[in-house]
């Protein structure tokens, strides 16, 4: 049993937080830093000066010797670099500790080496980190030993965003301009600023770790190139849900511990439905500290299993016939004074602000379907998505029965009288308690669907930064509002006015409403039949970044320049080439190293047994079934090596193709292929050779055994 922790003192120990700043800053310090996080007032460099001080002080305190800024470039994950708290040494030889107000609000890290997809030439070096204040400091303890992070943004010398939190603060501040607008026309006159709340679901895998060390696949791509199914999957069900094994809790434990010190509302764990997949989700933040958590949490998961002797895989299909791993973006808009402005609440008929608002998202997801789809494109999600276990890859909401009713009430009549209503749960045992039950049932195969008060975007993938999705989402929604603003602001009669827009947008829109089994068949040839857009690739949803319709939306409310939508697509082309060719690459390498020779000598084995047990027989004794097995495994080996020859040549190809969509697309139309046809034959060997000449642990041995 571990020791005992109390999560109260535990929580925000390691965090720079709102009651560490009121007890260690002078009060008209701390005044004016709460002006900068909740109002966006500048922040002096006297005030910063003060502030860096005590947060230096704190950190030290904490057992912290260097502070970095940390940020999230276009690579996929964080980054950072350290510098020591140490000043020049003194006459004496001493040394003092310090950090100034220049240091906490602006790093200057070396920018040729993050890409920038052609916003920064090689050469030019210089990029700029900026201090994100809304989003607490923190101390993390390491193998480094303690190291105050700054959360911040990173732009060019230029000023173009090269990160991911840029254009997240951004997309809040359009959202927040708009939503306001919207509600002080319906008479809100108190609330100051209007939040999106996130709560990011983490799914993730645990595999031992030495058997992970034996898997170059897994230790180059993240995921299995190769892997033949056992003979138990995940047709039981009895993972989901079930006990948590104790090497898996202990894990489970610290990883809480980890996530509670920063601060992190780590809430719920539960084993997932893939053996050996499990989640983790937190209570909601505002998006860009949520945002920041989500990469602490993953951080948090590779180092704590690393401490327990596991390896935790967060690629969103490690294993192929098992479930993948997502990151579902619970996505809701609050104001400061704590109203949530997607609660429909009891009578949703009757709430006029909370219809218009509900029909303004239908409007922005169906008029940018593509750009939403996109941002959850990733190599890694092409191999989840539609699997019968993650949304397809077509856009639709789902809203529920009782939403739907008000919808279709709308727009027959222009008028919604009632809305259904939840009814008592009978579970024909009189002592089981009573209760009543929400009016509408969940849909888990839709893409963006509404849960109660709250929108999950469930497409996002395991390993993917949330602040993508987020920023489509604040964006579109921001650009619904400000239109419905400007006629609404401009009416003769704003009660008739809204009602008629609520009916337009609800008319218009409905196409995007989808209530039933995404997984069916007949729903993509219907999706087809409303026209809505199919992106079933990451390759084939990049270029909804830069249509002229997502250039206007995004230039319309400063969340990116043309250029900026520009270079991220070129990023995204050219992680999808290198992903695919480094797969591919790994694919040969295990191939012509150690699957080929173990099969062969299988089949030397095979043939000295087949040889020895007929002079033993002199003639007599039967063979017939070793040299059928003989005869397959030798026919699967020369298809391995014909499948990893032609690969080879594909991937031999790859640079004849100009860098960026050309190369993607040849990488997606003829090598991938090639990887598949690899696999299948070596897949099929696995399940023939004997287990001890296999050179790399199964499925089962991974996923079974942690």
């Amino acid at each position: 049993m571990g020791e005992y922790i109390n999560v109260v003192d535990t929580f925000g120990c390691d965090v720079f937080n709102d009651s560490v700043m009121q007890a260690r800053l002078p009060g008209k310090v701390y005044k004016e830093l709460k002006k900068t996080i909740e109002e966006g007032k500048e922040l002096s460099m006297e005030i910063a000066d003060v502030v860096a001080h005590e947060m230096k002080e704190w950190a030290i305190e904490k057992g912290a010797t260097h502070y970095c800024h940390w940020f999230q470039p276009l690579t996929g994950v964080t980054a950072e670099k350290h510098d020591a708290f140490i000043s020049a040494p003194m006459s004496n030889g001493k040394v003092l500790m310090s950090f100034s107000g220049k240091e906490l609000i602006k790093g200057e890290p070396d920018a040729s080496s993050f890409p920038s997809g052609g916003l920064r030439a090689t050469f030019e070096a210089r990029g700029y980190t900026a201090w994100d204040c809304t989003s607490p400091a923190f101390v993390r303890h390491d193998a480094a030993g303690g190291t105050l992070c700054i959360p911040t943004a990173f732009c060019s010398y230029t000023g173009e965003a090269l990160d991911q939190k840029t254009p997240l603060l951004r997309s809040m501040e359009a959202i927040n301009t708009q939503a306001l607008r919207l509600i002080m026309l319906f008479g809100n006159k108190t609330s100051k600023k209007v939040l999106p709340s996130v709560g990011a679901e983490q799914e993730y895998f645990l595999i031992d770790k030495q058997k992970y060390l034996q898997r170059k696949d897994l230790i180059y791509t993240g995921r299995t190139l190769f892997g033949a199914m056992p003979p138990k999957g995940q047709e039981m069900d009895d993972h989901y849900f079930g006990n948590i094994r104790q090497r898996v809790a202990a894990f489970m434990k610290e990883v809480n511990e980890e996530c509670w010190k920063l601060g992190v509302t780590a809430k719920t764990q539960h084993n997932e439905v893939a053996p050996a997949q499990h989640e983790l989700a937190p209570i909601f933040a505002p998006v860009n500290i949520a945002a920041d958590q989500n990469q602490m949490m993953m951080q948090i998961l590779k180092r704590v299993a690393d401490r327990h002797g596991m390896h935790c895989l967060l690629h969103e299909k490690p294993f192929a016939g098992v479930n993948g791993s997502g990151k579902h973006n619970n996505w809701s808009l609050t104001t400061d004074d704590g109203i949530n402005l997607l609660d429909p609440g009891k009578t949703p008929h009757e709430n006029i602000q909370f219809l218009l608002i509900l029909t303004c998202i239908l409007k922005a997801v169906d008029e940018h379907a593509d750009l939403l789809r996109e941002a959850a494109a990733d190599v890694g999600n092409d191999q989840r998505l539609g699997g019968h276990e993650a949304p397809p890859a077509v856009i639709s909401v789902f809203l529920g029965e009782q939403l739907e009713d008000v919808l279709e009430q709308l727009i027959s009549t222009g008028t919604a009288t009632h809305s259904k209503k939840g009814s008592r749960l009978e579970t024909g045992v009189k002592t089981l308690p009573e209760f009543m039950k929400d009016a509408t049932d969940r849909n888990r195969t839709s893409p963006f669907a509404f849960t109660g008060n709250k929108f999950e975007f469930r497409m996002v993938g395991s390993r993917d930064s949330i602040s993508g999705c987020n920023v489509v989402l604040n964006t579109i929604t921001a650009q619904a509002f400000k239109e419905a603003c400007d006629r609404l602001e401009n009416a003769a009669d704003f009660n008739q006015a809204v009602h008629d827009l609520i009916k337009e947008y609800a008319t218009d829109h409905q196409r995007i409403v989808f209530n039933g089994n995404g997984y069916a068949p007949e729903w993509a040839e219907e999706a087809q039949r409303r026209g809505l857009p199919n992106l079933p690739t990451m390759v084939d949803a990049i270029p909804s970044l830069t249509t002229d319709k997502a250039v206007r939306l995004f230039s319309e409310f400063d969340v990116f320049t043309k250029s900026e939508l520009e270079s991220r697509a070129e990023i995204k082309y050219e992680n999808y080439s290198k992903a695919i060719n480094i797969e591919a690459k790994t694919m040969i390498d295990i191939a012509t190293k150690q699957i080929i020779p173990a099969v062969i000598k299988y089949t030397s084995v095979l043939a000295d047994s087949i040889n020895s047990v007929k002079t033993a027989g002199e003639g007599l004794v039967e063979v017939s079934v070793q040299m059928d097995l003989l005869k397959k495994t030798s026919k699967l080996l020369k298809s391995t090596n014909s499948a990893m020859s032609k690969l080879s040549k594909a991937v031999g190809r790859i640079y004849e193709y100009e860098e960026g969509r050309d190369r993607a697309v040849y990488c997606k139309e003829k090598i991938v292929p090639a990887m598949e046809a690899l696999r299948e034959p070596v897949d099929e060997l696995e399940m023939i050779v004997d287990k001890d000449m296999w050179p790399m642990p199964s499925y089962g041995d991974m996923i079974f055994e942690v």
